[in-house]
């Protein structure tokens, strides 16, 4: 009989250990799941509050209803601890979900701003074509056209500039007096012959000699030069409009030209002439982004003093 009893206390003490050991073994497994809950808790908030700032993301977790119904068992703790840290992880799963995601719109936006920086500065100034033909009568009409080769005989360094109508003898005596160069190079000495009048403040004359230049060796390394200086006798005449058009037209036209960043940098100051200050500092943002690295000491200090009288900003 006592051998009996003594076997029966045994197999009950045994079986309150087992009983007290199952939750403690639950209890470890939770602490591994929590601790690791934790440390990604604080990571996505981390991202998600990048400056402190004391903000911290609370879980929206209640405890779950307890049935008080007299006669019904009580639920486990460890049966409670494990739902909520349950919820815990699926509520940090979708958080993770939403900051990836946000991550994803924003680098979305900031490629659509950049694009539509680029689509702005690539569309706003080719639209002063309509100004300048509006705003500048035809040239051709203005002035006769330059005879396309000296007479057989009258030197090709003594022929003059086609003058505008009802030009005075003086100034048509002044022009003559003009030297043509005649190097063997034709499209170079159209393009010096051009600098020569513009420089005699003949801008007429110097826009007609420049158009005929671009016109018959636009394909030459002369085009970039000849079409520069075409805008800057336009804009020296008081004609900032068709000016632009020419130079902005000049840098489109010929990226890698001898005067790519000085054509753009003068639309610019068109541009301000014109009193249009947002399209001017789009041309000086261009004109930073494609030659900071190489600008010139001149056509930086321009473009400085230009993004001030624009009001640019920083």
């Amino acid at each position: 009989m006592r051998n009996r009893l003594h076997i029966l206390s045994s197999a009950g003490t045994a079986l309150a250990l087992l009983v007290t050991a199952v939750p403690a073994l639950a209890q470890s497994g939770l602490d591994g799941r929590v601790s690791k809950l934790e440390k990604e808790m604080q990571a996505v908030q981390r991202k998600v509050f990048p400056g402190g700032a004391g903000a911290v993301l609370q879980p929206d977790l209640t405890p779950a209803p307890v049935d008080t119904q007299t006669g019904s068992p009580a639920s486990l703790p460890i049966a409670d601890l494990t739902a909520r840290v349950n919820a815990i992880e699926s509520q940090l799963a979708q958080l993770t979900g939403q900051v990836e995601q946000n991550g994803y719109r924003m680098r979305q936006l900031e490629q659509q701003f950049s694009d539509f920086k680029a689509a702005q500065a690539a569309v706003a100034l080719p639209a002063l074509s309509a100004d300048a033909s509006a705003s500048t009568p035809n040239l051709a009409a203005a002035t006769p056209a330059a005879p396309s080769r000296p007479a057989a005989n009258t030197p090709a360094q003594s022929r003059p500039a086609a003058a505008p109508a009802g030009a005075n003898a003086a100034r048509l005596e002044a022009i003559a007096a003009v030297e043509r160069p005649s190097t063997g190079n034709a499209a170079l000495d159209g393009y010096t012959y051009g600098y020569r009048l513009w420089t005699a403040k003949f801008y007429p004359e110097a826009q007609v000699q420049l158009q005929e230049t671009v016109d018959k060796y636009g394909k030459t390394d002369v085009a970039s030069r000849a079409q520069n200086l075409l805008g800057r006798a336009y804009l020296d005449d008081g004609k900032p409009a068709r000016a632009a058009n020419i130079l902005y037209e000049n840098y489109r036209l010929r990226p890698k030209g001898d005067r790519a960043a000085e054509s753009l940098a003068w639309t610019a100051e068109a541009l301000i002439q014109l009193k249009r200050n947002s399209d001017a500092c789009l041309a000086y943002a261009e004109l930073n982004d494609v030659f900071g690295a190489s600008m010139q000491a001149n056509l930086r200090g321009m473009m400085v003093k230009g993004r001030e009288r624009a009001k640019c900003g920083a």
